[in-house]
């Protein structure tokens, strides 16, 4: 949704221009809700991305894509079947997923805990490594990425309902 800030105190030689010919900068917040496919899972919302800055009608700004969750990140990577298993498989290594973690000792874990909390150390390991938001430009309406680049949506855990916070400012117009 769109929720422009109220209009600023102009001077006097200002007064009577309209608020959008003004090109002040503005807010717009959206929510991608997805469902992850499982664990490591790269999920390219590239697209989803680009339809939230168009809706936002900015056509200059910067756009800021945050994860949720401390079990997830947002990456910039090409969507490259054998580099994502690349990638998995860096992950695996860097932090295995059936190593030792104290998050899961459930008999001396005492806080943050839920009726169907499963063991998940590892995940929350791997999100160390990995950015919970990416800062995009944006121009013409669209966020600006190089030839190759696609933004991914990584599971860290397992498959459960996310969600991708999208936050644009920027200035209508051309």
């Amino acid at each position: 949704m769109f929720e422009p800030n109220p209009s600023p105190p102009v001077d006097d030689e200002l007064r009577g221009v309209p608020y959008r010919a003004l090109r002040l900068p503005s807010v717009y917040h959206d929510e991608l809700r997805i469902v992850s496919a499982g664990c490591l899972a790269f999920l390219d919302i590239t697209d989803a991305l680009q339809g939230a800055v168009a809706d936002s009608g900015f056509s200059d700004g910067i756009a800021v894509v945050q994860s949720l969750h401390t079990t997830a990140a947002i990456v910039v990577n090409e969507a490259e079947p054998l580099l994502l298993e690349d990638l998995r498989a860096v992950l695996e290594r860097l932090v295995p997923r059936h190593a030792h973690y104290r998050h899961d000792d459930f008999s001396i874990r005492t806080v943050n805990m839920t009726p169907d909390e499963q063991p998940n150390g590892f995940a929350h390991c791997r999100a160390l490594a990995l950015p919970t938001s990416v800062t995009f430009g944006v121009r013409r309406s669209r966020i600006s990425l190089g030839r190759w680049q696609r933004v991914f949506f990584v599971e860290l855990d397992r498959r459960r309902e996310r969600t991708v916070a999208v936050t644009v400012l920027g200035a209508c117009g051309t």
